[in-house]
């Protein structure tokens, strides 16, 4: 699949993309999250999405393009990237022996459409020890992403169960995002 643009500077969706074989360019977008001020988590990151999407720069006409945005919400509270350590700290605290869910909005722009839709996977986290939360902070990992930790990385050794996609924990449902670009497209999947 070609002409598809990606409005996201994350490194892990296009790590994604790239794992299952889908060609795509990234661009960048003029979109201001903070902008928003919605409470809904879901309805807060389909327009985080549909933000980034919208303000995408340098994508030819006809091209395909492709905004997300992930968050962690734990007791209908959203936990974003911590902006210190101690946020960090406090968000491995409060996820500790409990179970979150990690939501991403997905928007595509595709033939004048814009299709917006969002993919929510469980995640059943381990109790955690000082010491484990101390190492991890101080390895920096935490400090861009949702929820400070990474499933890809050594936070997966916290990771009970989920119920859901793995590749939405890591930052973009791309079975979902393939299957909703080849409806569009009126392409079997």
């Amino acid at each position: 699949m070609s002409g598809l643009y990606l409005a996201s500077q994350s490194p892990r969706r296009t790590e994604l993309l790239t794992q299952v074989g889908i060609e795509h360019t990234v661009v960048s977008s003029s979109y201001e999250e903070d902008n928003v001020v919605i409470t809904d988590p879901i309805e807060m990151v389909k327009a985080q999405a549909l933000g980034k999407a919208r303000c995408a720069e340098g994508v030819p006409e006809g091209g395909i393009i492709l905004g997300a945005d992930t968050i962690v919400v734990f007791n209908g509270q959203v936990l974003g990237k911590p902006h210190s350590k101690d946020e960090a700290r406090a968000m491995l605290r409060t996820l500790s022996g409990q179970v979150h869910s990690v939501i991403t909005g997905v928007a595509l722009l595709i033939k004048g459409r814009e299709i917006v839709f969002h993919n929510e996977t469980k995640v059943y986290f381990k109790t955690l020890a000082d010491f484990e939360i101390e190492s991890y902070i101080d390895s920096l990992e935490p400090m861009d992403k949702a929820g400070a930790y990474g499933i890809q990385g050594k936070g997966a050794l916290w990771v009970d169960t989920i119920e859901g996609s793995y590749m939405n924990v890591v930052g973009l449902p791309v079975e979902h995002v393939y299957e909703e670009i080849c409806k569009a497209l009126g392409v079997k999947s």
